[in-house]
């Protein structure tokens, strides 16, 4: 980019954070943007800050803080159960739309995006089709019938109200697989080949023509190898380049972000450098399902600050080190939270062996941590040159 550029664009943010900066005159105070909420900080640099939502917890007049906070924090929800296969058709030609429209009905009242989360995975599928598969009462045909039909009735009903779609989520094998050369993985790779995922995003934008439709998974953070047998990240590169060869109209990547402290995690130059080459495809990013969670120890559950600090500074760095990844690259357009609060995270029912959790940015009682805290300083901070504004994204054809 030339000097120009960047100080035109230096400018431009330089004028908008003067704008901020600008207390209304009745407020008596000067301007406090650790006051501001993370979706209006976000905006500064024109990224949309998600999370996913409990639409039980949504719906609990018991429990009040949780619809403030998810309507007044964020400016994109996710479905965290409600658009999945088994919870809009468990029986089969019968769908129940009712919760899922319910979630899109609030974000149009809190002027938020919704990201359709998830069209077509290999988990949550309803009972009969599965029993379908493996009693032989569906074959090949009419199982990518069904595929096909599920699909266009899903995206058709919510057609002008999703920004960005899951189409296909968690295609990919993994290396502690068998075996563990990775591959493409699950019930519709095993049932109906890998030309599945093409078709998908084929009939997605058939039903909606400006959706952005996103292929979404999980440890593709970061390049490892280069090795498409081993390194995740390559092998989904390479999936996502055949397909834009071929003109199958994918629009973005979504990492999930899902991490955890007792591992050896990213830096951010390695994301951002993963981010990057997938622009470099003509894609936008996103990260899509982020937390960070951490080994509940009986120290931690003893309450000792000891055990219970370095796993909270150590959350987070993880969650600072996607945020800024994302803001240094103009094509990463959204940044989700799988879950923003303790009380309501996925986390402890799933991983239980050894047990975990503290994953979100508040806790339990709707404090905000010290992960909470840096992402809003990251937002704060961060600016021109090396944040520029977000490049807008036209779904292919």
């Amino acid at each position: 980019m030339t000097l120009r550029r960047w100080i035109a664009a230096g400018a431009v943010a330089v004028a908008t954070v003067a704008a901020l900066n600008v207390a209304p005159a009745a407020a008596g105070r000067p301007y406090d943007p650790t006051r501001q909420s993370l979706r209006d900080l976000a905006q500064r640099h024109g990224l949309h800050i998600g999370t996913a939502v409990d639409t039980k917890a949504l719906a609990d007049p018991a429990d009040p803080r949780y619809r403030e906070l998810a309507g007044s924090e964020f400016s994109t929800v996710t479905a965290e159960n409600e658009m999945k296969w088994e919870s809009l058709e468990p029986t089969r030609g019968s769908y129940d739309w009712g919760p899922a429209d319910q979630l899109v009905a609030f974000a149009a009242a809190h002027h938020q995006r919704v990201r359709g989360h998830v069209l077509v995975w290999h988990n949550q599928l309803p009972t009969w089709l599965t029993d379908g598969v493996v009693d032989g009462s569906i074959g090949t045909a009419e199982l990518r019938a069904i595929l096909r039909d599920h699909v266009t009735a899903v995206v058709t009903h919510f057609r002008g109200r999703i920004w960005q779609w899951d189409v296909v989520n968690e295609a990919v094998s993994d290396p502690w697989d068998t075996p563990a050369t990775l591959h493409y993985k699950g019930f519709w790779a095993e049932h109906l080949g890998p030309g599945y995922i093409a078709d998908a995003f084929r009939w997605a934008r058939a039903a909606d023509p400006k959706a952005l439709l996103f292929y979404n998974d999980y440890n593709i953070e970061a390049f490892g190898s280069g090795d498409p047998a081993n390194d995740k990240t390559q092998f989904v590169y390479e999936m996502a380049r055949d397909l834009r060869a071929r003109g199958v109209p994918i629009d973005g990547i979504g990492s999930q972000g899902h991490l955890g402290t007792q591992y050896v995690n990213y830096d951010t130059f390695g994301v951002s450098a993963a981010l990057k080459r997938f622009a470099g495809l003509g894609l936008a990013t996103a990260f899509t399902e982020v937390d960070v969670r951490s080994q509940l120890t009986e120290g931690v559950r003893a309450g000792d600050s000891a055990e219970i600090n370095p796993r909270l500074q150590a959350s987070a760095a993880n969650f600072g080190v996607l945020l800024r990844a994302c803001l240094s690259s103009p094509h990463c357009l959204s940044f989700t939270l799988w879950g923003f609060t303790d009380r309501h995270s996925w986390v402890p029912g799933w991983f239980s062996d050894p047990p975990e959790g503290l994953a979100t940015v508040y806790d339990e009682n709707y404090r905000p941590k010290l992960a909470y805290q840096e992402l809003k300083a990251e937002l704060i901070y961060s600016g021109p040159p090396f944040v520029l504004p977000r490049v807008p994204q036209r779904p292919h054809r």
